[in-house]
């Protein structure tokens, strides 16, 4: 009898030990905005997305376009019709065939929809034909050279047209993903279950994926070691050292193409009526301020390198004419002077992470030398973005996740009517000399354009850039086959737990 009843409990650790190998547990360090890809804004949302909703195209670890529910593209002669051909057999999660008629749908909502923050990504598309079943034909009104990018990311993200007619689709959504929805519980849990039916579901190994938001690294980092979490983004520099020291954890970093910045309210509302929002005098020497080399020491561990600009150091588009400033209290002191402010008040908002709040607490001390007196206010994340686009802010530190072509860091920053330009920093030049960039597909012109916007906005500073983004993703060594990709999305294909 006894020896049934061990037998019974080996059997059923062993049972428990399946079922839990099937569930993948992935820790993030914010809650996601709205889950609605046109709607949202935040970058743990497009981690969830990433699994959720499948796209036209995906990109390459070395940033190459590749086929997803698109199989081939093609432009025209002129660079004003892309015509794309989709993958056949391909079933939403709600089971509606996807097809031509879906792909005109979901890109005529993202960018017609009164709040659609795909808007100023789409601006080029004048209509969508669907030319037949599998064939669709983006029809535009100038040529469009970030337009494929902007397809691999959430403008080209698929969702049911039948499910988008409900009112509750961001409580609710359906898309064509490896995973569809089961449920969220707001700052808990975001729950997804394999799509049995996906075209490439023999490519996906886990039942459930599980998203959990831990802002305090500190306890995302226990619930790892302690393996309540398989995989968790946006490790703490100040904890690497653990992570490389712990014989059952990998760490697994990767430069990414996006930044980190302070972004200024110059023109949304009575918070940019401020000698900071008004004077770029005081602008530059808020900036003249920050040692970021500093933030970079003590913060970062050596991961956080200095930015002075929106391009990656590995782009073509960097131009070292803008490398970062290095701090100069005494000049910063001149510049408040020369604006007649002696000494100025502004507040910091951020999300309440642990490495924003240590990050920001830095730049108060610094500034406070130049004659900075800064209030600093950690936030809700996705509360943090409504805020600051309704102007309740001064400053913002934001994070940018980067994107393949240049436009995606720029353009929806600071053009007047970008979608993401929270501070509503609006000047011609700039948008004539962006929106020119978009429209060749020469690289030498293209940079030039971008150089001398770069001159007007260097000089400006709507946006302080601090330090491009690193991913420093960690994860048990349970964990195979993950492979971190610039982006800093978390992609599962072919990704396994080891029993």
């Amino acid at each position: 009898m006894k020896r049934l009843t061990l037998m019974a409990l080996a059997a059923g650790l062993l049972m428990s030990t399946a079922v839990s190998a099937q569930t993948l547990r992935i820790g993030l360090q914010e809650d996601p905005d709205v889950l609605d890809p046109h709607r949202a804004r935040t970058f743990v949302g497009r981690i969830v997305f990433t699994s959720l909703c499948d796209k036209l195209v995906d990109i390459t670890p070395d940033l190459k376009f590749v086929p997803e529910l698109a199989t081939e593209w093609q432009w025209a002669d002129d660079g004003k019709t892309l015509t794309f051909k989709l993958r056949p057999g391909v079933k939403f999660h709600d089971g509606e065939p996807f097809n031509a008629a879906a792909v005109k749908a979901n890109i005529d909502r993202a960018r017609t929809l009164q709040d659609s923050l795909r808007k100023s990504e789409l601006t080029s598309v004048e209509s969508v034909e669907a030319v037949d079943e599998l064939t669709v034909a983006l029809k535009l009104s100038r040529p469009d050279a970030p337009l494929l990018s902007q397809l691999s990311d959430r403008a080209g993200m698929m969702m049911s047209p039948k499910a988008l007619a409900a009112a509750d689709f961001a409580q609710k959504p359906v898309c064509s993903g490896p995973f569809k929805f089961v449920e969220r519980v707001q700052n808990d849990r975001i729950v997804l279950e394999r799509f049995k039916e996906h075209w490439n579901a023999k490519e996906y190994n886990f039942d459930r994926v599980v998203f959990t938001p831990i802002p305090d690294t500190t306890v995302r980092l226990a619930n790892l070691q302690s393996g309540d979490l398989d995989i968790l983004e946006r490790l703490a520099p100040s904890d690497i050292a653990a992570v490389k020291g712990d014989a059952k954890l990998t760490f697994a970093p990767v430069t990414g193409i996006g930044y980190q910045g302070l972004t200024i309210n110059t023109n949304n509302g009575d918070r940019a009526k401020s000698p900071l929002g008004s004077d770029k005098r005081v602008r530059q020497a808020f900036e003249l301020s920050i040692d970021r080399d500093v933030i970079n020491e003590v913060v970062g561990q050596g991961i956080f390198i200095p930015a002075g600009q929106p391009f990656p150091l590995a782009s073509i588009y960097t131009n070292e004419k803008y490398a970062p400033r290095k701090r100069n209290v005494e000049k910063a002191k001149q510049l408040l002077k020369e604006a007649g402010v002696d000494r100025v008040k502004f507040e910091i908002a951020f999300g309440n992470s642990t490495t924003t709040q240590q990050i920001n607490e830095i730049i108060q001390a610094m500034a406070a030398e130049a004659g900075f007196d800064i209030s600093l206010r950690p936030t809700e994340f996705a509360a943090l973005q409504k805020e600051a686009q309704g102007g309740n802010f001064d400053v913002n530190q934001i994070g940018w996740s980067g994107r393949v072509d240049p436009d995606g860091n720029i353009h929806q920053f600071v053009t007047c009517k970008g979608g993401l330009n929270d501070g509503r920093y609006c000047n011609p030049e700039v948008d004539r000399l962006l929106n020119e960039a978009r429209i060749t597909n020469d690289e030498t012109k293209r940079k030039q354009l971008y150089d001398s916007a770069q001159a007007i906005l260097q000089d400006e500073l709507p946006i302080i850039y601090v330090y491009y983004q690193t991913w420093p993703f960690a994860h048990t060594k349970k964990v195979q086959g993950f492979k971190a990709y610039p982006d800093g999305m978390i992609r599962l294909k072919g990704v396994k737990l080891a029993s």
